[in-house]
Parts: C-alpha cells; structure tokens; sequence
C-alpha cells in the first residue's frame, strides 16, 4: 500500500500521532476482517459486519492516501 510514499509512512509512523491512529485502525481492521472471513461459522450478521468493515477499511485508505500526498506536498 503506497509504495511511492514508503519512506513518508515510516517517519510519520514515528512522528505524527493522527498518522498512527489511522494507520493502527487500518491495519487492526484487516487483521479482522481476516479473521472473520477464516471463521468456519459465517452468519449473515457476520457477513454484514466484515462488509462494514471492509468500507471503513476502504475509506481509510482513501484518508491516509489523501493525507500522505497532502504531506508528500509540504517537504
């Protein structure tokens, strides 16, 4: 994810506290998602929930992309 901004994402993983929050929101989804969707019993409730939070998941990329060029900009 983001390859171009590689170095970006280290330092701000270092540095910018907004950063980190959404970077660890994104990743903690993914790591549910994946394990929703290894759940040997899915029900339409769960189905419902790892689709919630796959478009969460979606519009956070969306956030930290808008936010690493907005940062990208400024150095």
């Amino acid at each position: 994810m983001f390859h171009e901004h590689r170095k970006l994402i280290s330092e701000l993983k270092n540095t910018d506290l907004f950063f980190q929050k959404m970077f660890k929101e994104h990743n903690d989804l993914d790591t549910k998602i994946d394990k929703l969707e290894n759940d040997v019993v899915k029900s339409v409730s769960r189905e419902e929930e790892i689709e919630e939070m796959k478009r969460r998941k979606l519009a956070l990329k969306d956030e930290i992309g808008r936010y690493l060029d907005e940062k990208s900009k400024e150095q």
